[in-house]
Formats: C-alpha cells, structure tokens, sequence
C-alpha cells in the first residue's frame, strides 16, 4: 500500500496544485481515465470546503490530503483541524453537526453544497468529524490489470 501525502496551507490557491496531483496519482494507481475528472472534481471541492473551514475559524494550521493505493480501490482523505461537535462547545465544526451555532449561515451552506457535490461525483464517500477535526475519504475502483497469456 503506497500513501503520498500532501500538506499545504489553507489558501484557495493551493487547491489547484492538489488536484493535479491527486489526478497525477490516481492515474499511476490504476484508476480508469474516464474517471480522474471526477477525482479532480471531488478533490477541489473536498480541498476547498477545508480551506474554507480553516480561513472562518482562524485555524492555521496545514490542510492535509493522503493519496492511498490500496489493493482493489484508490482513496484520498482530505483532513481539517476543525473541531467537530464535543469538541468545547465554543467552536463550531464538524460534519454532521458542523457549523451548529454558526453566525454565518452561508458558510454552513457552503459546507453543505460542497459535501453534496463531492456525495455526487463519488459513490464511496465517507464524512468523519472528531475533537481534533474532520475528514472526507473518497474512494474508487481501480482498473484491474489484464493478463495475457
């Protein structure tokens, strides 16, 4: 199992340079071309939604995305330093929960667009949200290898 691991900080500009890469791995794992425009696509979204969370709540932390070749599937986690739901109680976060108690409706709009689309563009998604930030990981197929004889 092969990971790379990216970590930029939380400006839009960066989300460009994180999809390409996750489009530039996931073609070296294997996943089908006519699938890395969604990988891109859902990809950006996940990024931009982190960097969007990251900017509202002050968090300077990095946004981190971990590309991973699995043995039948590629899976991309793109992780915030938002705290979720039980976290203090001050700060508002999380999926599921998140931006409960936000003075910004917008941005909870926002967030859940952004979670829509990604829920468009991908069949295996998961949501995740903790004391220590949240996570979406994506996943897809890849392309088995034919043998010929």
């Amino acid at each position: 199992m092969a990971t790379v691991e990216l970590r930029f900080s939380a400006q839009p500009e960066h989300v460009r340079t994180a999809r390409l890469v996750a489009a530039a791995v996931a073609r070296r794992a294997g996943v089908d071309e006519a699938v890395l425009d969604e990988v891109r696509l859902a990809v950006g979204e996940a990024c931009s939604r982190a960097v969007g969370l990251h900017r509202s709540h002050g968090i300077t932390a990095p946004v981190t995305v971990r590309l991973i070749e699995e043995e039948k599937t590629f899976a991309i986690e793109v992780g915030d330093e938002v705290p979720g739901p039980g976290a203090d109680g001050s700060v508002p976060g999380g999926v599921s929960g998140r931006g409960e108690g936000l003075d910004e409706p917008e941005a909870d709009d926002e967030d859940e667009m952004g979670l829509a689309v990604i829920s468009g563009l991908v069949d295996d998604v998961e949501v995740r949200s903790g004391t220590d930030g949240g996570v979406i990981r994506m996943s897809w197929p890849k392309t088995p290898v034919a043998v010929l004889p």
